[in-house]
This record gives structure tokens, sequence and C-alpha cells, in this order.
């Protein structure tokens, strides 16, 4: 009985470890490999455990392959890659997990031989080949196989962004993708166009990939553009995917990954978003603003370095932020060495709102110029805008020049633990920082913490009436600390919770 009861706990703890770290490492999940052929394979084995259908490509030739994801969808199996010339041993492998009974090839003999064909019929597979004399062609042949539709797609085909960023909603969907080039639509895809009776139209890219005289000349369009590749996969999102709380994630300088994982993000009704060597401005826009949470990499930390993996898995992504800087317009707050509150809080506010950005937080400052917000409008601020927290940053002030230090507020009467682990993580990182005197983490009433219905707290930076802290609060490079400081004290914040 003792040797069970000895069992019993010890698989407790285990199971509970291994919740522990599914949940901590639940931010984001990596579908890497060595190359683009071990991505797709795991692309593949996340998202089917056998399938009889598989589609295959030319592990080079994204122009055969873009048209591919609807195709794949509709025949519920994943888009594999393979060597022109022979066929790749960690695909054959997966063909065989799959017990696959059929293959179907996208592209003519040069992207993928007939060798590759003697090889899947020597395992017993049913093998099928759409190609066509040119891009635009395949595309059209995989369209006829998906089938007449009454709404297609229309991306530029000499470049692989735009057609693989709407892949996932065209494949969701069942809409076929067709090609053009930027001045002139193809015959075969007009003719395509006009025998199937098409009514609507989406052309994914701006006037530089698909012109203004191609988009007038198809049936009722519609226009999903931006100022590049990252800016028009976060529009997709943003058009097709708001209510979603998750994201796939490629680079956008190559097509690879984004091509065998687009079958994947459709199944789950998700998104891909762009992104190179840092998250660009739009794609963070689009997680920040769409609120999503969870995020499936694609590709090894070669595509998608590790910062951004950190960045993306991080403790700050989805979660809404309110900066309070203190006072403003006629309000200035204290004042002493030439420097006024207002001016010094709104500084540091706009670094601390830059970096929760940078993180993926949703940011929303009271006020962001010189005007002067009531304390009751600031807490309702707060709370219509659906905060997590609420960070009201001060200096302080003393009638004498000897006080000085930096200190932390927090109320008890709502969110006390949360409002009092959040003062001290700031005020420890404050301290440590600006080398002020740590005159501690207290309870105070101040009409913000006492109100608000979130963990709270106001920070009082230092003393503006100190002369030592004043030529700190003066400099920008203590500016910044002082910023940085509130910012890590925020994620110390949320990793302890």
């Amino acid at each position: 009985m003792k040797k069970l009861l000895v069992t019993f706990l010890l698989t407790f703890t285990f199971s509970m470890l291994l919740a522990a770290q599914t949940s901590a490492e639940g931010y984001t999940t990596r579908l890497g490999g060595q190359d683009r052929f071990e991505v797709a394979v795991n692309v593949s084995k996340k998202g089917w455990s056998t399938s009889a259908n598989v589609v295959l490509a030319n592990y080079t030739a994204y122009a055969d392959a873009l048209a591919a994801a609807p195709l794949a969808y509709k025949l519920n199996g994943p888009i594999l890659l393979t060597h022109a010339g022979k066929l790749t041993s960690v695909t054959k492998q997966e063909i065989i997990r799959l017990n696959a009974k059929s293959v179907t090839i996208v592209g003519g003999k040069a992207s993928v031989s007939d060798q590759v064909i003697t090889e899947l019929r020597a395992m017993g597979i049913s093998v099928n080949r759409i190609s066509g004399q040119d891009r635009y062609d395949v595309a059209n042949n995989i369209a006829k196989s998906i089938g007449k539709k009454d709404r297609v797609v229309v991306a530029y085909g000499l470049n692989f962004p735009d057609a693989l960023a709407i892949a996932p909603y065209a494949a969701r969907n069942g809409y076929p993708i067709l090609l053009t080039n930027t001045n002139s639509m193809p015959d075969a895809t007009k003719s395509i166009i006009s025998q199937w009776g098409v009514n609507q139209t989406i052309v994914v890219g701006g006037t530089g990939s698909v012109s203004q005289n191609v988009f007038n000349s198809l049936p009722n369009a519609i226009r999903i553009d931006g100022k590049d590749r990252f800016a028009v996969a976060s529009n997709i999102a943003n058009r097709y995917y708001k209510s979603q709380s998750q994201a796939f994630v490629a680079t956008g300088m190559n097509f690879a990954d984004a091509l065998t994982g687009s079958v994947l993000a459709a199944k789950r009704n998700n998104p891909i978003l762009l992104t190179s060597s840092s998250i660009p401005a739009a794609t963070k826009d689009s997680i920040i603003n769409n609120g999503y949470q969870t995020f499936t990499i694609l590709g090894g930390s070669a595509s998608v370095s590790t910062s951004i993996s950190n960045i993306l898995g991080g403790p700050a992504v989805g979660q809404t932020i309110m900066i309070d800087p203190g006072h403003g317009g006629s309000d200035p707050g204290a004042s002493g060495y030439g420097m006024l509150e207002k001016d010094i809080v709104l500084d540091v506010s706009k670094r601390v709102n830059a970096r929760l950005y940078d993180s993926l937080a949703k940011v929303m400052m009271t006020r962001n110029s010189d005007t002067y917000p009531t304390l009751d409008e600031r807490v309702q601020m707060a709370h219509s805008q659906g905060a997590d927290l609420f960070v009201s940053i001060h200096v302080n002030a003393y009638s004498g020049s000897s006080p000085n230090g930096t200190e932390t507020y927090y109320n008890t009467a709502y969110a006390s633990a949360d409002s009092k682990l959040l003062a001290e993580e700031i005020q420890k990182e404050l301290v440590k920082a600006m080398g002020t005197n740590d005159r501690g983490v207290k309870q105070g009433s101040f009409y913000v913490i006492k109100y608000t219905k979130i963990p709270s707290v106001l920070v009082e930076i230092a003393f503006i009436s100190n002369p030592e802290d004043a030529k700190k609060l003066a400099n920008n490079t203590f500016r910044q600390r002082a910023a940085d400081a509130i910012y890590k004290g925020i994620m110390n914040y949320y990793n302890k919770k």
C-alpha cells in the first residue's frame, strides 16, 4: 500500500511538472528542423497522424507551389518538399509514416523529375502531376483540380510573400489562388475567371504588384495591400483573423516554411504573419491590436531567430497596460531646478511605452501630450479600455532640499497582493538602475491607485527638489534608465505571477 502511494505521488508530481512546463512554454511552439525538408516534415507530423494524400513540390521552385495550399487543404494532406532528381529521404519516410496512398506533384519535370515518380510508384503510391507551360498555367491547372468557384484570389506571380500570406484564408475557404503579372493578366487566367462566372476577386498586394488596370479588369475586386510584404500579411490578418488568439509566424525572406505551414494554419484557422531579422512594425501592430497570444513559429532559428521567439513568448504579450504620466496641462506638478514634473514624467512614460510596445504589450497612456485628464478620467480610461495593469509615474518634491530617493505606492482597496508585488518589483529595479536612496514600498491613498480595480501603483522616481536627484532627472541617460527599470519591474511582475 505504501509503495503504491509513493508511486502515485511520484506520478502525480511528474504530471504536475509537465503541466507546469507546458503552461510556461505555452506561448510559442517552434516547428523547426535542420533544413526546409525537415521543417515540412515536422509541420506534417504536427497536423496529420495519417493522411491518404500528400502534395509534393520542389524545395526551391516556389513558382509552382504558390497556389498549392488550397489544393492540399481540400485533399486534407500536407505539403512536403523534395529535390528535383530524387525523392528526399526524410520526405520519403514521412510519406511512409502518413500511410499515404496518393501523391500530387505540382510542377513540371524540371521541378520534380520522373525519377521521383518512379520511386513513389515503387512504394505502391498513386501519383498525379499538375504541371503547365509556366507558373500561371500551373496555378490555373491547380485551380481546375480544386473545382469551379465563384470567388478567387489573384496574386502577383513573380514573388512569393503575398500569395503565401493569403494561402491559409484561401485554403480554408476553398478559393483557388490565380497568378498574374503586374500590368497584364495571362489570357488563360482571364479565361478561367470568365468561364467560371467569378463574381468576386480578392487581389493581394499593392499596385506595384497588381496594377490598378489589372485590378479594374477583375469582377467585383477588393484589394488587400500594404507598404511591404509584412504589412500585406498583417492586413490580411487584420481583415480576416481579428477574433483569433493564435497566429503562425514565418520569415518573409524565403518561401519554404510559410508554404508548408500554410495548410496547417488553414486547418487551425490562423493567419501567417511575416518577420525578418526583427519583428516589423506592421507585424507588431497586428499582434498587439488583434490580441494574438499564442504563436507557432515556422522554421529554425536561422529563419526566425531565438530573440524573436523570446519576444513572442514574453510575459507582456496579450497584456493591456495603462501608463499614467502624472499631472499635465494646467497642473504642472512639482518643480525644481528649472524643471516641471509634468514634462519629466511624460518623457519617461513615452520611453516606458516604447519598451512595452517592443515586447508586444498593448500600451495606452492617459495622456500623450501636455493635457490634463482629471484623476477620475484616468481611472475610467483604465477600466473602459480593459487595462490589466495601471502604472502612474511621478517625481517627488519637498519644501526642503534634503529628502531624496525613490518610493513606490500601492493601495489595498483592490488587487492588493498583485499591486504590492508590482510595486516591489518596480521599486527594486528603479533603485538599482538610478542609484537613488531606497525609500521603500508604501501603502498610499492616491486617487488613481485607490479607485482602479486592477493591479496599480504610483511611482515616485526621485525628488525634483533635491540637487543630486534633480541632476539625474534632468539627464536623458537617467530618464532612459528609469524607463527601463519600470519596464523591467513590470516584466518581473508578470514572470512571478
